[in-house]
């Protein structure tokens, strides 16, 4: 798997724009070998919504041009393409990432953990943490601060998932989650994890970059800085199957999931107690 993760600044309200962009983007890099691209939480629509009815007005259908525009571009050149998108779906509105492979219909997840910011303040949680299956490899994609949860990653990675997708909207005071957080889920669940966050001014927030692609060790593949940049990394997903980590044979040796005492666990899914 060639990896590329664009991290870009996004155009607010404008979908057929940041699509055109994420095309010309899709074409350049498969010229290059690259086979899977992601970009940014809410890529397509922009994120900063400051109202319900701003929410709306941002959102598009899971059938808009714009990700038929991305469809037709994975189909072209045999890829794998992830982006996230302002998804509105009847009455109800979803921060959403598109999955799309070849000439296969497109799949969705939605953003399941939501802070109280921009356009999660007015979307619906999502429901589900699915692994997808791909020419790839098994991939589970999960959505800025999805990645604060660390039962998420760990329920995908149980189901198999050998890399982890995050499109995110990093803004100022989200530093520990790009420069830390995002390298202890890889090393802590022994899988790929790529973070693709964007950048620029977006309603009054700065956002501050810094993807990566991180190695099942927890070694960064690739990183970002903070302006207009593509990292490209190269790597065997098969590579996340071994959960077991052995320093010094026979000395120093651990296994990640083997070791797992689940009936220690049981407070993890019970309500939370409000004092």
């Amino acid at each position: 798997m060639k990896i590329a993760c664009v991290q870009s600044d996004v155009v607010y309200g404008d979908p057929a724009a940041n699509a055109a962009r994420a095309v010309a983007e899709i074409e350049r890099l498969a010229a290059d070998g690259v086979n899977v691209v992601v970009f940014p939480e809410a890529f397509l629509t922009g994120y900063c919504a400051a109202s319900a009815e701003d929410a709306r007005a941002i959102a598009i259908p899971a059938e808009h041009p714009a990700i038929e525009s991305l469809c037709q571009a994975a189909d072209r050149f045999g890829m794998l393409i992830v982006a996230g998108f302002a998804e509105r779906a009847r009455d109800a509105l979803f921060n959403s990432a598109c999955i799309l492979e070849g000439s296969k219909p497109p799949r969705f997840y939605r953003k399941a953990h939501l802070p109280e910011l921009g356009l999660d303040k007015y979307v619906t949680p999502g429901s589900a943490l699915p692994v997808f299956e791909t020419a790839f490899g098994k991939i589970g994609v999960l959505i800025c601060f999805d990645l604060r949860i660390p039962e998420a990653t760990r329920v995908l990675a149980l189901a198999g998932a050998e890399v982890l997708f995050l499109p995110t909207n990093w803004p100022q005071g989200a530093e520990v989650s790009a420069e830390h957080m995002c390298i202890a889920r890889a090393a802590e669940n022994r899988i790929f994890v790529a973070t693709c966050d964007r950048v620029g001014e977006e309603g009054g927030f700065r956002f501050i970059g810094r993807s990566k692609i991180i190695a099942p060790s927890g070694a960064v593949l690739a990183a970002a800085g903070d302006g207009e940049e593509t990292i490209v990394a190269e790597f065997d997903p098969a590579q996340a199957r071994t959960k077991r980590s052995v320093i010094d044979p026979g000395r120093f040796e651990t296994d990640t999931f083997a070791t797992r005492q689940p009936e220690l666990y049981r407070s993890l899914v019970e309500p939370l107690v409000k004092p």
